[in-house]
């Protein structure tokens, strides 16, 4: 009997944009932002799908990771938060401790978030040790400095003034932070080298940052639309024996435990709870590695993987999932390989091409 993880179902195309390819960033409202190696475009999202021209440019240096507020940009630098106007002229900046940089270049772990309203700030900064005692990192290769907990501030857009500061327990060098749509939560996931990801879901109060628990090995991937729940991608990263799965989970935020789960090993053709030593045995011709999820609609997600099969370029598979149950739906299949995904928050996304992006949809019956 054929599995759903099997079933085909077709990406309907709704439209092409021609235009340099770069990473899309949800901007606030509806604008979207584009990446480029300088600069940061903001575009109305109508008429970017439509093949108009930014709304604004942002001027950036390369490197560092940004985000756009309503009047220009906010970076993560190696020793700094800043903000700069639509010229690149800055606006406020707020120091920190150098990024920890082992024997290369220090680089911020990842952007600053921007608040659905556009008024506050969640970013990561690195902290030194007060005490040898209180340090996580003894010694950086690069700056010769005691470490101690990253700690997660959350900053006015306006002008820069730290409004609450909590110290987290990570030493990170990947951050992702999510909004709730209504503005009122954040989620963060740290990853720390040896340790993998670790996740909290924060409350920011007028007394402070408050944190309403978490989980460990799972990134998260956003709050499903209309809810407070948030979905979480757990992917193999083999840091111990018989620890090893790929999984997709749903959380109510407060709580520590997923309230739902699906082994992503359904997807990849291997029974559920199989021994990664079995597995990857049984399984040499080939290797799923998953990459991403993404939330299309209150009803979908898209989760992303490479095939790896001997002597052949990894093939791109995308499977369409059920955000209430998290089990598959079918496997989504595109006229051609499809790029990078950026959900569009409607049931549709564009993938990355070497033209520009292409704009797909669900069929009328998913």
């Amino acid at each position: 009997m054929r599995s759903p993880a099997e079933t085909s179902i077709d990406a309907v195309p709704a439209g092409t944009v021609v235009t340099a390819p770069g990473p899309v960033l949800d901007a606030p409202g509806e604008r979207l932002s584009v990446r480029r190696e300088d600069r940061l475009e903001v575009y109305d999202r109508a008429a970017f799908l439509d093949g108009g021209g930014p709304l604004r440019s942002v001027d950036i240096p390369a490197g560092s990771p940004a985000a756009p507020l309503d009047d220009g940009a906010v970076l993560a630098e190696p020793d700094r938060v800043r903000a700069v106007a639509g010229d690149g002229t800055t606006r406020w900046e707020l120091p920190h401790p150098p990024w920890r940089g082992g024997s290369g270049q220090p680089r911020a772990p990842g952007a600053p978030a921007v608040s659905p309203d556009g008024a506050l700030i969640g970013v990561v900064v690195p902290a030194l040790a007060g005490e040898p005692g209180d340090r996580v990192l003894f010694r950086d290769e690069r700056t010769r400095l005691g470490y101690g907990r990253d700690v997660l501030l959350l900053v006015e857009a306006a002008n820069g003034r730290v409004r609450a500061r909590r110290p987290v327990n990570s030493c990170a060098s990947v951050v992702t932070q999510r909004w709730h749509p209504g503005g009122g939560l954040l989620a963060l996931s740290c990853w720390t080298a040896w340790y993998s990801w670790s996740t909290w879901w924060v409350l920011p109060r007028h007394d402070g940052l408050h944190l309403r628990g978490g989980a460990r090995m799972r990134e998260v991937v956003g709050f499903v639309p209309g809810s407070s729940r948030a979905l979480s991608l757990r992917r193999s990263e083999r840091l111990a024996p018989g620890d090893d799965r790929d999984e997709l989970a749903a959380h109510a935020v407060g709580t520590d435990e997923p309230v739902t789960l699906y082994d992503l090993a359904g997807l990849a053709g291997r029974e559920a709870g199989t021994d990664p030593a079995e597995a990857s045995r049984g399984h040499r011709e080939s290797d799923t590695v998953f990459e991403d999820a993404h939330l299309l609609d209150a009803r979908h997600v898209l989760v992303t993987a490479r095939q790896r099969r001997p002597g052949r370029r990894p093939a791109p598979r995308h499977w369409l999932c059920d955000t209430a149950t998290l089990r598959p739906l079918g496997r989504m299949r595109y006229p051609e390989p499809p790029g990078p995904v950026t959900p569009l928050g409607d049931g549709t996304w564009l993938t990355e091409g070497s033209r520009g992006f292409h704009r797909w949809s669900l069929p009328d019956a998913g």
